[in-house]
């Protein structure tokens, strides 16, 4: 099992790889990382230090929608970071997944030993 460190590692490297104008959701950045769960990526994510150049904003709930943070609101910045990367919020404030959705790490970006199917 991976230790804490290592697994937000693992989670901020996948992160990066997610191109401006596209989103990866939650639950889709943990299947990649392994061994860890949704909610561990958002911790993550809550976590990101601010100089480390990690795309946090592109990482959405599984609707495609904004997930609300600790004060029961949607972050308003991470919305304005999106849409100046051209991604679209239908009138509910979700994003088309099938449009925006990264479709996870290709043959030449996947970390050694993942799969190289791109699959996700």
């Amino acid at each position: 099992m991976k230790q804490p460190g290592e697994l937000y590692s693992t989670i901020y490297r996948l992160v990066r790889m997610v191109p401006p104008g596209r989103v990866a959701t939650y639950g889709q950045i943990a299947r990649l990382a392994g061994r860890c769960r949704a909610r561990t990526v958002g911790y993550a994510m809550a976590s990101v230090p601010p100089d480390r150049g990690i795309p946090w904003h592109r990482v959405v709930n599984s609707r495609g929608g904004i997930s609300v943070r600790s004060d029961g609101r949607p972050c308003e910045a991470q919305r304005q970071m999106l849409e100046s990367e051209g991604i679209l919020f239908d009138p509910r404030g979700r994003i088309d997944l099938d449009a925006f959705g990264w479709n996870g790490p290709g043959p030449d970006g996947a970390p050694e030993g993942w799969p190289d199917n791109g699959v996700v």
